[in-house]
């Protein structure tokens, strides 16, 4: 016999559903293309569910913000903690965005619906900008550990470094669903890995042309 559910494990799976068909109908029609009536009916539910958990459908938008930012956190930081080394970091980011592939599109569409409807209530913008800075410092965490194994001294603050890879990601993802015949699935590790290996480069130059370039003090005779 299967377990039967508390009331409260009960209540978080119908969240957990309403969320989930929210995800499909706002990457397929648009969050404001998706009516409430269209969400319980996709997740099999009743109005009555949905208003138990929602207070609308602002409220949902939200609550799938921070459940999409905290999944990612936890993938992303995921990596980072099973690797040994910043090579592990590349393959397990090159498996993780292999999977993701599959499913570009949709990832993308919901990801720009959720922007779209964040730009046009201004009172959302800075809960867009908190899951950016908080999917930026994941990213940061990573590159330290990159630079640590490599002991070498960032050659930029690894926030800036963060920002650019972020930046890279988001628009090599839309170039993979444009032009999937000019990309591939590992486009985007294999950039993340070339300006790692750039940076890598030019701080240990730095490093080393550091006692040529220091002014002699020695007094002149």
């Amino acid at each position: 016999m299967s377990k039967r559910l508390t009331r409260q494990e009960s209540r978080e799976l119908t969240r957990d559903q309403l969320l989930c068909a929210a995800t499909e109908l706002f990457a397929e029609v648009g969050v404001s293309g998706t009516s409430v009536e269209q969400i319980v009916e996709r997740a099999g539910y009743t109005r009555g569910a949905f208003y138990g958990n929602f207070e609308g459908k602002h409220e949902l938008v939200l609550a799938l913000l921070e459940q999409r930012t905290q999944h990612e956190l936890e993938e992303v930081q995921a990596m980072t903690l099973r690797a040994d080394s910043f090579d592990e970091t590349i393959e397990h980011l090159r498996a993780w965005h292999r999977e993701r592939d599959r499913n570009l599109a949709g990832w993308l569409a919901l990801r720009t619906e959720l922007w779209l409807y964040g730009l046009r209530d201004p009172k959302l913008l800075p809960v867009l900008a908190d899951r950016e800075r908080r999917s930026r410092a994941a990213f940061a965490q990573a590159l330290e550990q990159g630079f640590a194994a490599r002991s070498v001294t960032p050659p930029a603050p690894v926030e800036l470094l963060a920002l650019i890879l972020h930046s890279l990601d988001d628009g090599l993802s839309i170039q993979r669903v444009l032009s999937p015949a000019d990309t591939g699935t590992d486009t985007v590790v294999d950039v993340v890995d070339l300006l790692m290996r750039s940076w890598t480069s030019l701080a240990r130059n730095a490093a080393t042309a550091a006692p040529d370039s220091t002014p002699d003090s020695t007094p002149a005779p």
